[in-house]
């Protein structure tokens, strides 16, 4: 746990041993979660972390489908309640 000051513009720094153990380089995302702030380290490169995460073997039209019939019966879920 660390205790962090900000400077008279309201900024702060993170301490070395944080950057490093949650491997934070440049950004962050902030997140206002009410009575309290999320901090959540962004990728440098976002697309190196995807990399390899969209290999599908479906179609295009496949997927459509699928998407369509999820579609129908979310609604019908929401019909019937």
């Amino acid at each position: 746990m660390s205790i962090l000051k900000l400077d008279e513009k309201g900024r702060l720094t993170l301490p070395k041993e944080l950057r490093e153990s949650h491997d934070i380089s440049e950004k962050v995302l902030i997140i206002d979660a009410g009575d309290h702030l999320k901090m959540i380290p962004l990728p440098s490169n976002p697309f190196k972390v995807l990399h390899g995460a969209f290999n599908i073997k479906k179609s295009f039209r496949e997927l459509r489908d699928q998407a369509e019939n999820l579609a129908k019966k979310e609604t019908q879920i929401d019909i019937k309640k």
